[in-house]
């Protein structure tokens, strides 16, 4: 993996649990080897703020486990058998429940043609396999506090794939409905810049960028930042 830390994309500026509720956070591991599943489960079962609920070996028992135990996130091996990693994300992210699983995707390269669907369908970022311990533990917590993450190689690679599908970028009619500042504000999310980064620009404070952020979020009908920055750059914003 790129030895770069992880880019972190706040969506809040306390990230503890994302409901406010008590207890550990509750995991689902997915992923076709059964090495991966024990050392992942392992792991994260070691840690007192964290519980491993359960695992699956494809996509289909991923979907099955996940509506079973209602985990506040499920680690999804992008390539598996029956049906792939895609596939079940975007099952378990279109099911409705509330509160809802985050889906943090993991695979062994950092060039992965699933990358961008997998964010258009509301994955809340991708993890190399071979990421250090810490960053597990630690991306965990960030998708369970409703927060995006994705790895450095991966967000480049995001932005290519964008940007060479896009000959003649789209005009979502939902851009009408955006004010000027949060027109500002999404272009800088775009940018990769946090919240205090856009307040710095902008010479706001952090909360009035947070509260731009969410009411761009909800006009444009997204889940978070990662889908911001690909609608960004698929209608010409960038």
């Amino acid at each position: 993996m790129t030895n770069g830390n992880l880019t972190h994309v706040p969506t809040n500026p306390d990230p503890q649990r994302r409901h406010g509720e008590s207890g550990p956070i509750t995991v689902v591991v997915a992923d076709d080897q059964a090495m991966v599943r024990q050392g992942f489960s392992a792991l994260l079962a070691a840690q007192p703020e964290l519980s491993v609920l359960g695992d699956a070996a494809d996509g289909v028992e991923a979907v099955e486990v996940c509506r079973r135990a209602r985990p506040d996130v499920v680690l999804m091996d992008v390539r598996m058998p029956r049906k792939d990693g895609l596939w079940a994300a975007e099952q378990i992210l279109s099911a409705g429940w509330e509160p809802p699983t985050k889906v943090l995707m993991l695979t062994t390269f950092d060039i992965d043609d699933y990358v961008f669907e997998a964010l258009r369908i509301g994955a809340s970022g991708f993890l190399l396999k071979d990421a250090p311990a810490d960053e597990l533990i630690r991306a965990v917590k960030v998708v369970a506090a409703g927060e995006a993450l994705l790895a450095p190689s991966i967000t480049r690679r995001l932005i290519d794939e964008v940007t060479s599908r896009r000959r003649r970028p789209k005009k979502s009619p939902a851009l009408e409905h955006l004010t000027p500042r949060e027109r500002e504000v999404l272009e800088l999310v775009a940018d990769g810049k946090s919240n205090a980064e856009i307040g710095a620009d902008l010479y706001v404070t952090e909360q009035t960028v947070k509260t731009h952020v969410s009411s761009l979020l909800g006009k444009l009908r997204l889940r978070d930042r990662a889908q911001a920055v690909v609608f960004a750059y698929e209608n010409g914003l960038k």
